[in-house]
């Protein structure tokens, strides 16, 4: 991910599953939300100001590795997105 124009800002993490990195994508967007008010002691955000935040990025992409290729396969931020609506609505189902 590349959170604002300057190329320093890059940064790339390693996950072990496709939703392990959502979570981290989740947590990173907790975490900028909590500096911004860090008074609030319970956070709340939708699904659309997740996707204003991957959005304002610069760049953000994710390759995952196809064992039956044996290679990793780049994904674009759309398809994150798609991947995150789905992990969060199974969140939400098996909490409710």
């Amino acid at each position: 991910m590349q959170p604002s124009q300057n190329r320093a800002t890059r940064t790339f993490m390693d996950f072990d599953s496709v939703n392990h990195a959502l979570d981290g994508i989740c947590g990173l967007y907790e975490r900028k939300i909590r500096n911004i008010n860090p008074m609030v002691r319970n956070l709340t955000y939708d699904i659309g100001d997740l996707y204003n935040f991957i959005d304002g990025m610069t760049d953000i992409s994710a390759l995952v590795y196809d064992d039956s290729l044996h290679a990793f396969l780049p994904y674009d931020r759309q398809w994150i997105k798609q991947k995150l609506f789905l992990h969060l609505k199974r969140l939400a189902h098996s909490r409710g």
